[in-house]
C-alpha cells in the first residue's frame, strides 16, 4: 500500500485535526472535511480555488447526521417521501437549511445540498467520524475529477491523506435536485 493511502482510523484522526482528506464516492474521489470546522473549510476553499459563495455538498451515512443542519419542518410529507425514497443513493437534494447552519456550508443560499450515500467507503467513514462530511470532487477547476487513488496522489501530492478504496463505478457525479421545484441542477 502506498504510504499516502490511509486507513479509516487514520482518516478520522485527520478529520478531528481539522484537516482535508480524500475518499472514494459513487463516481469520483472526493475531497472532504469537518463541516463544522471553519479552518478546514477555508483550507478546502483555498485548495480548490473555490468561492465561499457557492456552498458545499454534505454527504452522510444516514439522515440523522444531516438533520441538525436541515430545516425539514419546511418540507411537505410528499417532499420528504420523495427525498427518502431516493436514499441511500447518488441523489443530492437541495433542502432548506436551519438558521444556525454555518454560512460556509450554504454560501449565498438559504439552502443546503445533502446526500445520504450508498457507497460503502462513505458510509463507513461517516459512521466512524460520527458526522457528515463536506464533499467536493477531487480536481482543480476545469479539469476532470480523479477516479482513482493514484490520480489523487498525482494531482495533489502530499497535501492530505487518501482513504483507500474504489469508486462505485458510476460514470456521472450524483444528480443534484431542488426539493421544492424538482428541477435537475446536474
Amino acid at each position: 500500500m502506498d504510504p499516502l493511502i490511509y486507513s479509516l482510523e487514520t482518516c478520522v484522526q485527520y478529520l478531528s485535526q481539522e484537516m482535508i482528506i480524500s475518499y472514494p464516492t459513487e463516481a469520483v474521489f472526493g475531497l472532504g472535511c469537518d463541516p463544522y470546522s471553519k479552518k478546514a473549510i477555508i483550507n478546502l476553499l483555498s485548495l480548490k480555488k473555490r468561492s465561499i459563495e457557492k456552498g458545499f455538498i454534505l454527504i452522510a451515512a444516514n439522515y440523522n447526521q444531516l438533520a441538525p443542519l436541515v430545516d425539514d419542518e419546511k418540507l411537505s410529507f410528499s417532499q420528504k417521501d420523495l427525498m427518502f425514497s431516493s436514499w441511500p443513493g447518488p441523489v443530492t437534494w437541495i433542502l432548506p437549511a436551519r438558521e444556525n447552519t454555518p454560512y460556509w456550508l450554504t454560501g449565498r443560499f438559504s439552502t443546503l445540498a445533502v446526500r445520504v450515500s450508498n457507497h460503502a467507503s462513505v458510509i463507513n467513514l461517516c459512521i466512524a467520524w460520527g458526522k457528515p462530511l463536506v464533499s467536493t470532487s477531487a480536481n482543480f477547476a476545469n479539469l476532470p475529477p480523479c477516479r482513482h487513488e493514484s490520480e489523487v496522489l498525482v494531482n495533489f501530492g502530499n497535501d492530505f491523506p487518501v482513504f483507500s478504496g474504489k469508486t462505485g463505478g458510476r460514470k456521472k457525479p450524483s444528480d443534484i435536485r431542488n426539493i421544492f421545484t424538482g428541477e435537475y441542477i446536474r
